[in-house]
């Protein structure tokens, strides 16, 4: 089995080789499936991360819950934690992290309950997911065992097997293009 390192190197280099067409394609036909989950029609809440360097594009999802009148709140980066802010307009917005988007302004929750809306870089078919190293949502994800964790990738993203380790929390949904896959 390959190291989480390698996994990254290679779907990285996979990623940069996408055009931002084929991501905006792709992720639009991810965000038709995500959006007719059952947990996504049901949550009110949606903790979403804020995309970058072709990621899974989140804007659309987004969007697709404020139509619904759902409360979108994303991630920003403190010490080694997450904080969600309500985000109500794409213009809160500013690199963060990494370079990675993050709320510059709103309200701060502390929801126990909803749907999150995952990144990851790989995920196999039992749905383990291999994230980017900071356990950034693994920590977070400890603290909340009642939010609903939804990953979106694109299928070149999906590996047979990927490594794993005892404080993983693993999504329930993994949801690309062309697949959907429950724990």
């Amino acid at each position: 089995m390959e190291t989480k390192q390698a996994i990254r190197k290679k779907v990285f280099a996979l990623r940069k080789q996408c055009t931002d067409a084929d991501v905006e394609a792709m992720s639009r036909i991810i965000t038709e499936k995500v959006t007719a989950q059952p947990e996504f029609v049901q949550a009110d809440r949606i903790l979403a991360y804020a995309d970058y360097n072709h990621e899974v594009c989140t804007r659309y999802i987004i969007e697709e819950a404020w139509k619904a009148g759902k409360t979108v709140a994303v991630p920003k980066v403190q010490g080694k934690d997450m904080i969600f802010h309500i985000l109500t307009d794409f213009a809160q917005l500013e690199p963060g992290y990494f370079g990675i988007p993050e709320p510059a302004s709103g309200e701060i929750v502390d929801w126990e309950a909803g749907l999150m809306i995952m990144p990851g870089v790989a995920f196999d078919q039992n749905c383990n997911r291999v994230g980017y190293g900071g356990g950034f949502y693994d920590r977070f994800l400890e603290k909340h065992p009642n939010i609903i964790r939804l990953a979106v990738g694109f299928d070149f993203q999906m590996m047979e097997e990927v490594p794993t380790e005892p404080t993983d929390i693993v999504p329930q949904i993994i949801v690309t293009e062309n697949d959907i896959l429950r724990a």
